[in-house]
């Protein structure tokens, strides 16, 4: 499979990790959007929410249980945003389910 992420999960491409465990892996983005920028991705590929079902879904709860432990571990109190895009017009760029999270500034609404 020739998946950027897929890649990354696998060691074969460096990234700037801030948590892994057996199911996800946590790194920063390489063009971050806000002071705090990151990634969850699960280890499995799925490509996109399209794609989560009754069998593969239980990652997304744990995808957030690890944003939340981090986010607790990099202090982020005053909050922040977690992001999903699905599709070229949701714009997703990478073809593997991910959830950025941004911080470190006010974050204004509507995004874009």
């Amino acid at each position: 499979m020739d998946c950027l992420f897929c890649k990354i999960a696998a060691g074969e491409i460096p990234s700037n990790k801030i948590y892994e465990d057996d199911r996800v892996l946590a790194f920063y983005d390489i063009d971050p959007q806000a002071p705090v920028h990151f990634l969850v991705i699960p280890k499995t590929h799925i490509k996109c929410a399209d794609d989560l079902n009754e069998e593969n879904a239980g990652i997304v709860a744990h995808v957030y249980a690890v944003i939340a432990k981090i986010a607790a571990e990099l202090g982020l109190s005053k909050g922040y945003r977690i992001v999903n895009n699905c599709g070229e017009d949701g714009g997703q760029t990478v073809g593997h389910l991910h959830f950025h999270v941004l911080a470190g500034r006010s974050l204004a609404w509507p995004p874009g």
